[in-house]
């Protein structure tokens, strides 16, 4: 046996001996990989190395329909409901808010080699355990796992109506833990956007440490975690929803020892309310402003529409249309103000040097300091109330964050979360323009899954469902992580509640190249636009190329060029021809050609036979566990 092996044996033995007599680990991607236990890495369960066989746990669940109440959910998981009624806060008859983030206490017991929750559920038509894993259960569970304990069912042809068991992911405390103090193990269900440190942070009022998380997970600091797995928290007390602190979108600053005085507070209530009244007379002005100003000049709905955009009069049609307009009324943007935060402009000034130019990011945004954070800042003309309404009611990692608004003299000024590395247009472009910014494979991938993950909750999690309208490379945003946000919400509308559900408008606005042909032709409005243009996002993600350069340097439309990326003979090769340069041939093709089937479905000429966000997520999740198997691979070698 050479040295090296010899290490690697001593290496695996220790890694092995000490999950055995103490802590997890971590799953990671894997899970996404359904043919393959990885028997070793947990995937089938946490292990049975406590003192105790069986013990009090807590999971949590995000509350998402049909699964949005105490009942549904405790129906679901197995849990007492008035015990997750009472941890949470809420009365046994309850309806949780989208997303919520619900606490679920469980009896946890060892079953053979796995620490497990049992339960037994009851299979739809149409379902696949990964889908039962990831979407149902939202990762509580692991499609290796319901492979495994369900093996007289089929895995290729699962019924609707069948019973099958499955297995949650909990944990008890090993004799380290309970020595340290810990008395409960919660299993938190990661979300695209998650650190270690974050979640912690949520968990602090409830004794959660970084180090005995980082430890309790085998974990080292500044390990990657996964959407769709579950991360050990160690707690000293019992968690409740009053208790958990909210995270934000970069780590938190420490909390203040103590809360304000009720004298600080009472100045809080008075500024506040010198502010609404100024606000308020502020806004009455605008409204007589841009009456007045409608009367000299007609103006459309979307001015604030970038590069490329273009309007065009549709197609008027005998079926009822919808009723967009572009009047402002006061009452529409008090109430949208009056749910945000309001700046003055002395502060905006202050933040950006009196928006000197050397603080302008582009356009008419800035990038500016306040109380310590970084912002951008953006002007804006126009009806602004119905971005607001929608910016204030959402809540994801994908989409930008409004953290308030000012109005001063007839302009409306934005203050958005800012993203470091600006706009995806920036990093992708195969002329040159890009500076040497390059993005990987992996990191493109990523970028894809958070865009679909973000127009997901769009489609499928706001009240009513929204459409974005105007997706595009320009307006996808890239944080310090390159993890990208949706942003540009002033062409967003609100959508049909059900599936294929559409309404007409003869007010044509977008930009040129992405819109779907339902849209340009006949004024149809549905999900599907988006779908449509994601597709043209993931083509120029893939290429490097704007659609319509691949259209003259290939002089081939869109399904001619697609039918010869996919053709079974010379389909690699071509694809490697049209993949971005600046990746100089450093990815998996197979992986490529699986990116452009989703393209393919995308941009089929028919709405009703594009995917939906939520199977492209799902898609795109196995591609991404893929690319990182296969990053992980090159680089070892």
């Amino acid at each position: 046996m050479g040295s090296s092996q010899f290490q690697f044996f001593i290496v695996s033995l220790f890694c092995f001996f000490s999950f055995i007599v103490s802590q997890q680990p971590y799953t990671g991607s894997t899970t996404a990989d359904c043919p393959v236990a990885h028997n070793s890495t947990g995937n089938l369960g946490y292990f049975c190395n406590t003192p105790n066989r069986s013990c009090q746990s807590f999971l949590t669940f995000r509350s998402r329909s049909p699964f949005n109440s105490v009942s549904s959910i405790s129906t679901l998981l197995g849990s007492d409901p008035l015990e997750l009624s009472r941890v949470n806060s809420v009365n046994a008859s309850a309806t949780f808010p989208p997303e919520k983030l619900v606490l679920v206490p469980i009896s946890c017991s060892c079953s053979g080699q796995f620490l497990q929750s049992n339960l037994s559920f009851t299979t739809r038509t149409g379902d696949t355990y990964f889908a039962i894993a990831n979407e149902t259960l939202q990762g509580l569970s692991t499609c290796q796992t319901l492979i495994s304990q369900n093996s007289n069912i089929s895995v290729t042809s699962i019924k609707g109506g069948e019973r099958i068991l499955v297995p949650l992911r909990c944990a008890c405390l090993t004799k380290n833990q309970t020595d340290m103090g810990f008395n409960y193990l919660l299993s938190y269900l990661v979300v695209f956007g998650d650190t270690v440190l974050h979640i912690v942070q949520r968990f602090k009022p409830f004794g959660a440490d970084n180090g005995a998380t980082l430890e309790a997970n085998e974990l080292q600091l500044g390990s990657t975690i996964y959407p769709f797995t579950t991360l050990l928290i160690p707690l000293k007390t019992e968690p409740s929803s009053t208790g958990m602190i909210e995270p934000t979108s970069s780590p938190p600053p420490s909390l203040p020892a103590s809360p304000p005085s009720a004298t600080k507070r009472t100045w809080v209530y008075v500024v506040v309310a010198i502010v609404g009244g100024v606000i308020l007379l502020a806004v009455i002005g605008a409204v007589v402003f841009f009456v007045c100003a409608r009367k000299r000049k007609k103006k459309t709905e979307h001015t604030t529409t970038e590069i490329d955009s273009f309007e065009s009069t549709g197609k008027p049609s005998e079926k009822k249309l919808d009723g967009e307009s572009s009047s402002i009324t006061l009452e529409s943007i008090s109430s949208a103000v009056q749910s945000v935060k309001a700046y003055t402009f002395k502060e905006l000034q202050d933040a950006t040097d009196n928006f000197s130019s050397t603080h302008l990011i582009k356009g008419s945004v800035y990038h500016g300091t306040i109380n310590g954070d970084s912002a951008a800042i953006k002007k804006m003309n126009g009806d602004v109330s119905k971005q607001i309404n929608l910016l204030n009611k959402t809540n994801h990692s994908n989409l930008i964050r409004l953290s308030g608004v000012c109005f001063e003299e007839g302009h409306w000024y934005l203050v958005f979360e800012y993203a470091a590395k600006g706009p995806l247009s920036d990093w992708i472009d195969s002329n040159g323009s890009s500076n040497g910014r390059i993005l990987t494979w992996t990191q493109r991938i990523q970028i894809a899954v958070d865009v679909a993950t973000g127009l997901n909750y769009l489609h499928s999690f706001t009240n009513p469902p929204h459409v974005h309208k105007d997706l595009k490379m320009d307006n996808i945003l890239l944080d310090g992580d390159f993890r990208g946000k949706i942003s540009n919400f002033s062409l967003a509308r609100s959508a049909g509640w059900e599936e294929g559900e559409f309404t007409l408008t003869r007010h044509i606005v977008g930009t040129r190249g992405y819109m779907a042909p339902e849209y340009l032709e006949n004024g149809l409005v549905s999900t599907k636009l988006d779908v449509y243009s994601f597709g043209i996002l993931l083509i120029e993600l893939l290429t490097g190329k704007e659609v319509s350069e691949l259209h003259r340097k290939e002089n081939l439309q869109l399904p001619e060029l697609l039918e010869k990326v996919l053709d079974e003979k010379d389909g690699k090769e071509y694809l490697s021809h049209l993949m971005d340069p600046s990746l100089e041939g450093n990815f998996p093709i197979e992986l490529a050609v699986l990116m452009m089937i989703i393209v393919n479905r995308c941009l089929n000429k028919d709405p009703s036979q594009r995917p939906s966000m939520d199977e492209i997520v799902q898609s795109l999740c196995r591609i991404l566990s893929s690319s990182l198997s296969w990053e992980l691979s090159n680089t070892s070698v």
